[in-house]
C-alpha cells in the first residue's frame, strides 16, 4: 500500500508540475507571437522577441513552439488564432490600483475571468483611464549586481537616457523612458550584461502603504488574477518592499511589510514589476 500510495504522490506531483510547465508556455508563446506581429520575426532586430526568445529559451521551451509562436505573429503559420492584447484597469481593497495586461484569443472569455477574480476579492474594474493615469509607462532593466556594480551601471544608465537607477543590493534596477528602451538594452549589451528582466511595464507615480494584513490580502487577490490564463503581467501601486527574500521551511518567501516580516505562500509582482 505505502509503495502505490507514494506513486499515487509522485503522479499527482507531476500532473501539477507539467500543468505549471503548461501554463508557462502558453504565456510565452503568446509573447512570442505579439512581439513577432509587431516587430517582425528577425530574433536580431526586434528587441521584444529576442526577450521572449530568452524567456523561452531559459523555460526549456521547445524549439519547434518557439519557432510556431513566431510564424504565427508574423503571419506566416495561417492556424486561425488571433491573439490580442487587452489591459484593463481596476481597484483593489483600500483604494489600491491595479493595471492586468493580458494576450486572449477570445475577448469574451477573458473579460469575464478578470471581472470575477477583481469581485471575489473585494475589487471592481473600472472605465479605461480611470485608474491608467495614476501610472506611466517605463523601460525597465533588472540584472545581478555582480555583472556591474551600481556606480557603473549608474553611469552607463544615464549615458543611455535612463530617468532612473537603483540599488537593490543584490539587484540593479534600471528605469527609463519607452523611446530609450532600445539604447538601455544595446549598452546592457554592450558591457556584456545580461538582464533578468527587461520589457515595458507600468510604473506607479505614486505608491500606497497598507497595514500588513491588508497587504497580505490584496497580494492574494493579485495572486488570483496572475493565476488566469491569459494574464501576462500585473501593475499596482500598492508599496512592497522585498528586502532579503529566502525559503524557509514554513512558507515560500517571507517580505518587508512596513517594519514587519511576514510570510506569504507564493512570490508576486510589485509595481516596478511579473511574466
Amino acid at each position: 500500500m505505502s509503495g502505490h500510495s507514494k506513486w499515487s504522490t509522485i503522479k499527482r506531483k507531476k500532473g501539477v508540475a507539467d500543468a505549471k510547465r503548461g501554463a508557462i508556455f502558453t504565456r510565452l508563446a503568446r509573447e512570442l507571437t505579439i512581439a513577432a506581429r509587431e516587430g517582425g520575426s528577425d530574433v536580431d532586430s526586434n528587441f521584444r522577441l529576442r526577450l521572449a526568445w530568452d524567456k523561452a529559451r531559459a523555460e526549456n521551451m521547445p524549439k519547434d513552439n518557439i519557432e510556431r509562436a513566431i510564424k504565427r505573429g508574423a503571419g506566416e503559420d495561417k492556424d486561425g488564432t488571433t491573439f490580442e492584447e487587452i489591459t484593463f484597469e481596476g481597484y483593489g481593497p483600500h483604494g489600491s490600483a491595479l493595471m492586468v495586461t493580458c494576450v486572449t484569443d477570445n475577448r469574451n472569455r477573458t473579460v469575464p475571468d478578470i471581472r470575477h477574480a477583481f469581485s471575489k476579492s473585494g475589487g471592481n474594474m473600472a472605465e479605461p483611464g480611470a485608474v491608467g493615469w495614476q501610472f506611466d509607462r517605463k523601460s525597465y532593466f533588472a540584472f545581478p549586481a555582480s555583472q556591474l556594480s551600481y556606480d557603473k551601471a549608474f553611469e552607463l544608465g544615464i549615458e543611455a537616457g535612463a530617468d532612473d537607477v537603483v540599488d537593490g543590493g543584490e539587484t540593479v534596477d534600471i528605469y527609463g523612458p519607452v523611446d530609450a528602451f532600445k539604447t538601455i538594452a544595446d549598452a546592457l549589451q554592450k558591457a556584456n550584461v545580461h538582464p533578468e528582466e527587461a520589457g515595458l511595464r507600468m510604473v506607479a507615480k505614486q505608491e500606497i502603504e497598507l497595514d500588513v494584513e491588508s497587504t497580505l490580502k490584496f497580494m492574494k487577490m493579485v495572486d488570483a488574477i496572475e493565476e488566469l490564463d491569459d494574464v501576462q503581467d500585473v501593475f499596482h501601486n500598492v508599496k512592497v518592499s522585498r528586502r532579503s527574500p529566502r525559503r524557509t521551511r514554513s512558507c515560500v518567501i517571507e517580505i518587508m511589510v512596513g517594519t514587519q516580516r511576514r510570510c506569504v505562500p507564493t512570490l508576486f509582482n510589485d509595481p516596478r514589476p511579473r511574466n
